[in-house]
């Protein structure tokens, strides 16, 4: 595969074999606790490869959110430049990571905008690669550090669909979306802090105003770095 802009980050270096086992058995204690109390995480690996090992391996999408206690997610309208998040459903990740970004940011003390992904880009056999992340916010917030203990929730996957593979000037791409049309209740959560979050030091900064212009003339430039 031929390498990427380096704004695209690669996943850092997953876990070991026991690491994944101490994963499994976290999870499945988990699971027996329900969705009322944060998972206790007392583990020595970052919470970042537990929440990716369960994205990869359950058939769970994790969500990520400034709130605590929600005890059902119902379905909302979104407002996105493409088609499938452009609608009302529950939204969530097939990633561990890119939910983190949404739960540690303080949009409530700090408005902002987001533009960010999560991709998988497949390859020349059909191979699909380890994810890449793109994250950014409005300059005015990225100065302030706006960031905050929040939650990320897992939500079982039966009712999600994911986000189609798409062309691009990557080639075909995965986003880590799904969308749920019907409301679904939490399976588990766990709190997670700034320091938590494996590119907390790479969020970018842009111009709202900069950016909004160059999407509009050109939808399909994501992320919008220089004028189309």
């Amino acid at each position: 595969m031929e390498s990427l802009p380096d704004f695209w980050l690669p996943r850092p270096e997953g876990a070991t074999a026991g690491s994944r086992e101490r994963f499994v058995a976290l999870w499945d204690h988990a699971l027996s606790r329900g969705p009322a109390d944060p998972v206790p995480y007392r583990l020595a690996e970052p919470k970042w490869q537990f929440l990716c090992h369960i994205a990869d391996h359950a058939d769970v999408v994790l969500h990520g959110s400034q709130h605590p206690a929600i005890e059902l997610f119902e379905p909302r309208k979104a407002d996105d430049v493409i088609e499938f998040g452009d609608r009302e459903a529950v939204y969530a990740a097939t990633d561990g990571i890119w939910p983190m970004y949404y739960a540690i940011l303080d949009r409530a003390r700090s408005p902002m905008w987001l533009t960010n992904a999560c991709i998988r880009i497949q390859g020349p056999s059909g191979e699909w690669s380890e994810p890449y992340y793109f994250f950014s916010i409005t300059d005015a917030a990225l100065v302030r550090r706006p960031w905050r203990t929040g939650t990320v929730y897992v939500l079982p996957g039966e009712t999600f669909t994911a986000q189609p593979p798409m062309a691009g000037a990557l080639g075909t791409v995965q986003p880590a979306q799904a969308a749920s049309a019907v409301p679904v209740r939490p399976l588990a959560k766990i709190t997670v802090h700034p320091q938590d979050f494996p590119f907390l030091h790479q969020i970018r900064g842009h111009d709202d105003r900069v950016l909004q212009e160059r999407a509009t003339k050109d939808p399909n430039g994501f992320p919008w770095l220089t004028d189309p």
